[in-house]
């Protein structure tokens, strides 16, 4: 057993993704928690144990996700390297630390944060090992749709931290999350058919086709670009709209180009090139708050 292998287990990228998703949600709320005329008033007590307890909920659940999924993971050469299939790792040892640092990122929050931010941080970590990897992954083709809401518990707990509530534009904002997670992962999962094909796992592409998940992409697409675009209307910044047109509509003409070329490899393209699609988005967020300007 190495570090490193603790390290992979934890998913390190997406700990990342999720921790700025979360601080920035924390500073773009402070434009409208008690004293709106004063942005990222935030303290290093709520940054801190904000980024804390979100990394070790991110961590712990993706360590849950390896343990889960050791008998898939063996099967695909996409993960058959993975720590626990290679014989790097026992499985008991990466469940014992999954659901230790899980129940301890909770514990934390509880003491640091407030209730409804730790409510969010333990739903967050529900939905990714009860909902996606223990129900749904092996079972519906929603399942990467419905587990996305995941990533949105991650921006809405920032967002309780600043506010101690869940009002709308902090939910709808968190829903972002939830409304790009599955074109974006229906890119990796064009990319990698033919494992979960051979693990019978009902990704989108298995069930229907590259072309037919192509089309669900775009059109997933097609109605995140002016989701995210009208929240304006409730209250949000010229600056985040600019940025979300742009990194959007980006999105959306790679997506209309898979579906002139399905392939997996456009479709990893693809992948790789909206990838940055939900840190750009959030620090947009963040930085709107700072320079707040409407029309």
């Amino acid at each position: 057993m190495t570090a490193r292998d603790i390290i992979e287990v934890s998913k390190p990228r997406i700990v990342v993704v999720l921790v700025i998703t979360a601080v920035t949600s924390l500073l773009a709320a402070t434009r409208f928690d008690s004293t709106p005329d004063v942005a990222w008033d935030v303290t290093a007590w709520q940054l801190g144990f904000l980024t804390l307890a979100g990394a070790l909920a991110s961590m712990g659940s993706s360590a849950l996700n390896h343990y889960y999924d050791r008998d898939i993971d063996k099967v695909m050469g996409r993960t058959a390297n993975r720590p626990i299939p290679a014989g790097r790792l026992s499985a008991n040892t990466v469940l014992a630390y999954g659901i230790g640092i899980s129940i301890l990122s909770v514990i934390i929050a509880w003491f640091t944060l407030n209730p409804v931010a730790t409510g969010m941080i333990a739903l967050g970590i529900f939905f990714y090992v009860i909902i996606y990897t223990a129900w749904l992954k092996r079972r519906d083709a929603s399942n990467i749709v419905i587990g996305g809401f995941a990533g949105s518990a991650a921006s809405m707990a920032g967002w309780a931290t600043a506010t101690g509530s869940m009002d709308l534009l902090g939910f709808l904002v968190g829903w972002i999350v939830f409304m790009w997670t599955p074109p974006h992962f229906w890119c990796l999962a064009i990319k990698a058919r033919e494992e979960y094909a051979s693990v019978r796992v009902p990704m989108l592409p298995v069930l229907i086709g590259n072309q037919r998940t192509a089309s669900y992409i775009l059109l997933n697409t097609a109605i995140l670009l002016p989701y995210s675009i009208a929240l304006y209307f409730f209250g949000l910044g010229l600056l985040y709209t600019v940025v979300a047109a742009i990194s959007g509509g980006l999105m959306l003409a790679y997506h209309y180009k898979l579906t002139k070329n399905p392939t997996p490899e456009f479709a990893w393209k693809a992948y790789k090139v909206t990838a940055p699609y939900l840190v750009i988005i959030f620090v947009a967020l963040a930085a709107d708050a700072l320079f707040y300007f409407r029309i």
